[in-house]
């Protein structure tokens, strides 16, 4: 089945450009289009799409609100979803260049955040990582946050949450090569390990660290020290 799309922005020209470039490929199929946040939930709510493309600023409804009540993480905090009706990986796609929108998009449970002036190749990896629990930030919005990250030349490291439990060592390396952009498939090869073994210590890990995604146990690397790599 190809991975099914709803791009929500209010802006008819820039809804037209993401569906020309994202129908012009075998696996991918825009399935609604919305102008604001509340048609963007009815449309998640109707269709079940496996992508949500979503703007910041929207009449009414903002994106990271609209993230927010999908992910069922209001004001960061984790919440439990009804059973069965998982969020869409949300892809942030705006105009504004700005750390707060990035922090509260990211930290609100959005798997990517990308700039309008984005190229063709990059919209699609996002697409194609949301779909599957992976995550793709522009390059520049990459940088600033390894900046602020980094203890030397930024504001420092932010506070990393502390695990319920101590992570194992084996847990440890699969998150680093995590933090490194490295897939499971390719964490399994570089680690001797089977790809369900991967994906088991990644499930152990999100549950010491109450995270709810891949992005949000590689921010706690980037935090914690444990990497010293990035997006």
């Amino acid at each position: 089945m190809p991975i099914s799309v709803v791009i929500a922005d209010d802006q008819e020209v820039v809804r037209m450009g993401f569906r020309t470039v994202l129908e012009s490929l075998p696996d991918i199929e825009v399935v609604a289009e919305a102008t604001d946040g509340e048609a963007a939930l009815a449309a998640v709510e109707r269709l079940r799409p496996d992508v949500l493309l979503l703007d910041i600023r929207m009449p009414g409804t903002d994106g990271l609100e609209v993230t927010r009540r999908l992910t069922g993480r209001p004001a960061g905090h984790p919440a439990d979803r009804p059973a069965g009706r998982p969020a869409p990986g949300i892809v942030i796609v705006t105009t504004f260049d700005l750390d707060e929108y990035v922090h509260a998009a990211l930290y609100g449970g959005a798997s990517g955040f990308l700039l309008k002036d984005v190229g063709p190749a990059l919209l699609v990896e996002a697409v194609r990582a949301a779909a599957v629990g992976h995550f793709v930030l522009s390059p520049s919005v990459a940088a600033r946050l390894l900046r602020e990250l980094s203890p030397v030349g930024g504001k420092g490291r932010a506070a990393a949450r502390t695990p319920s439990e101590p992570l194992t060592g084996r847990e440890r390396d699969v998150v680093r090569a995590l933090a490194g952009g490295r897939t499971n498939a390719e964490i399994a090869g570089a680690l001797y390990l089977s790809l369900s073994t991967v994906k088991s210590h990644l499930a152990n890990v999100q549950i010491k660290l109450d995270a709810r995604n891949r992005v949000e146990v590689a921010f706690w690397a980037w935090e914690s020290g444990l990497s010293s790599g990035g997006p």
